[in-house]
């Protein structure tokens, strides 16, 4: 019996599976992402799932025979590193990644994705058809994408290719995103944005609403529950449909994916009105073939399973190389 790990590193929590050759998980484990002194405290809590999900499995860590990370980025692929991530606070400034879990595991089998990589190699794996040619597509606190094209999943030199939540959609630049950059996806359609988009635009027309624009916890989640109630949350709702709409189609042009798996929170705790406006519009904005949309089939567990797939199949979700 072979054993493999799978890692899902992000800004809140840091998770761990083993899993047997047939991919059955046997054990797991999760724990917050620490927010400092520095990132060789992620990197202890990264190893301490480790070591709690073998347990759990009834093995020791060096019977593990490969193991993946889908992380929270930038990467450096060549240090096997987290560098400077954007979600956790300035003095974890990098986060040692392969080599240590190397060392626990006593194996060199360990591959280091971006999460949304991690996502799409879970979701070709997972895949009735292990499509050589699929997306998938995350629209959360962040947005970012996975893109496995001709069989490849596309990583890039440094391992951030896929970041297509900084594709310029609006060259108008109403909104500025996360990184500093205006007319970003981002910065209109993410979880982190959205309440900053509906004040925005609020603040232009100020109408009545019900939703509590001037409240400092006011957040994504009230947008979507005036869904139908309220005409200014019905308004951001379909201004984000138009955004996300365009961010697919400009998918669809780069990539030619035959289907786009969609996740992430603000995905996945509103599928219709997230994915029914991107369906509706693509016809209109795609001049070549149109993929199928759906939601995620792995839900908030596709970057793990996707790392526990990428461990089993040399880092590719390719089932054929069991």
């Amino acid at each position: 019996m072979a054993y493999y790990v799978g890692v899902d590193l992000g800004a809140t929590n840091v998770r761990s599976v083993v899993g047997d050759d047939d991919g059955t998980i046997l054990g797991e484990a999760r724990d917050s992402t620490p927010r400092g002194p520095t990132g060789i405290a992620v990197t202890e809590a990264v190893l301490g799932v480790v070591r709690e999900a073998c347990a759990e499995a009834g093995i020791d860590p060096s019977d593990a025979v490969a193991a993946g990370i889908g992380a929270i980025g930038p990467l450096d692929l060549a240090e096997g590193a987290v560098e400077n991530p954007a979600n956790l606070p300035d003095t974890i400034d990098r986060i040692p990644l392969t080599g240590p879990l190397s060392v626990l595991l006593e194996t060199d089998e360990v591959y280091l994705h971006n999460d949304t990589n991690a996502g799409v190699i879970g979701e070709r794996f997972h895949s009735d058809r292990n499509p050589d040619d699929m997306v998938y597509l995350t629209i959360s606190s962040g947005i970012g994408a996975g893109v496995c094209v001709d069989g490849h999943v596309l990583a890039g030199w440094d391992g951030n290719a896929g970041e297509v939540g900084h594709l310029t959609l609006d060259p108008h630049g109403f909104m500025t995103c996360g990184c500093g950059h205006n007319g970003h996806w981002e910065g209109y359609c993410s979880g982190n944005n959205i309440p900053k988009y509906a004040r925005e635009l609020h603040e232009e027309d100020p109408v009545d609403t019900a939703l509590p624009v001037s409240d400092p916890d006011f957040s994504a989640v009230d947008v979507f529950e005036h869904a139908g109630e309220d005409e200014f949350a019905d308004h951001i709702i379909s201004q984000l449909g138009h955004w996300n709409a365009m961010g697919v189609a400009n998918i669809v042009h780069a990539y030619a994916p035959l289907i786009i798996y969609v996740g992430g929170a603000v995905a996945l705790n509103n599928p219709d009105l997230v994915l029914d406006p991107i369906r509706e519009q693509m016809s209109e904005m795609v001049m070549s073939n149109i993929p199928e949309i759906q939601l995620t089939t792995l839900g908030d567990e596709v970057v793990v399973e996707g790392a526990l797939a990428s461990a089993m199949t040399g880092g590719t979700g390719d089932r054929s190389r069991l």
